[in-house]
């Protein structure tokens, strides 16, 4: 899949243009229905994510202090959003416990530089690694060996669920190449992981809001290798979830 990133005006959706010796700014062709819709049709994003986005993301209605948290983390992704491509990381990773919205807001962030005409693919982590596996297989068709270069090329790439793969040596080489690559070339990566890391304010241990006391044992460290996560921590801008009840049940209840 070749990156798509249209020349006039560099994803940002706007041209600048001269009339009468006055410049302004106008919305790009590259926005027409076809090709945002063509774009979205080849992301690859899960049927359960295919309309998520910022305005359908479900706050807790019940607990005031669930909801400040979890706008304040909806500002910090929709600025990223904002901002992109010109801000100051290439990189947006939402850290926190399973069922906390992370990968609503991942998917929504995507979508949302689809629609301004940025080329990016959705990836669970674990269906990745199959992917390049087979690629590197004797035998295996000409599709799976594209898996590898994807990941390191493609304009925006979604990883979900980062580290939910047993740890090997092949594991840790290839997270960390496809990392450091696109953190070199300054290619934009979206990361949820369930993993904690200190660094994104996470202890070993935490609470539920019941009270029940949770121990954490492996690190994100641990899953991917110091070095890609050095290198993640580098290129992203670190979001972490509060931890409330299940997004999954919360918006079960909201309909």
């Amino acid at each position: 899949m070749a990156t798509a990133v249209c020349a006039n005006c560099n994803g940002t959706g706007w041209r600048i243009v001269e009339r009468h010796e006055v410049s302004g700014a106008e919305r790009c062709t590259c926005l027409s229905g076809t090709r945002v819709e063509r774009l979205e049709q080849n992301a690859n994003i899960p049927p359960l994510y295919e309309n998520a986005s910022f305005d359908n993301f479900v706050l807790p209605r019940d607990n005031q202090m669930a909801h400040r948290e979890l706008m304040e983390v909806l500002i910090a992704v929709k600025g990223f959003a904002r901002e992109f491509p010109a801000g100051k990381k290439d990189g947006l990773l939402l850290v926190g416990e399973p069922g906390t919205g992370k990968t609503h807001l991942a998917a929504a962030t995507l979508r949302l530089l689809l629609a301004r005409g940025h080329e990016g693919l959705f990836f669970d982590y674990q269906n990745l690694l199959d992917r390049i596996r087979a690629g590197f297989s004797s035998g295996s068709g000409i599709i799976d060996k594209e898996a590898y270069r994807i990941a390191l090329d493609t304009e925006v790439l979604l990883l979900d669920d980062l580290g939910a793969h047993r740890v090997t040596e092949w594991v840790e080489d290839t997270v960390t190449a496809i990392i450091t690559h696109r953190c070199n070339h300054r290619k934009a990566t979206i990361v949820t992981t369930n993993l904690r890391d200190q660094d994104s304010g996470e202890t070993g241990q935490r609470r539920t809001a019941s009270g029940e006391k949770i121990d954490y044992k492996i690190t994100l460290t641990d899953r991917i290798g110091e070095r890609a996560r050095s290198r993640l921590f580098e290129m992203c801008r670190v979001v972490k979830m509060p931890l409330i009840e299940d997004y999954r049940l919360r918006k079960i209840a909201h309909r």
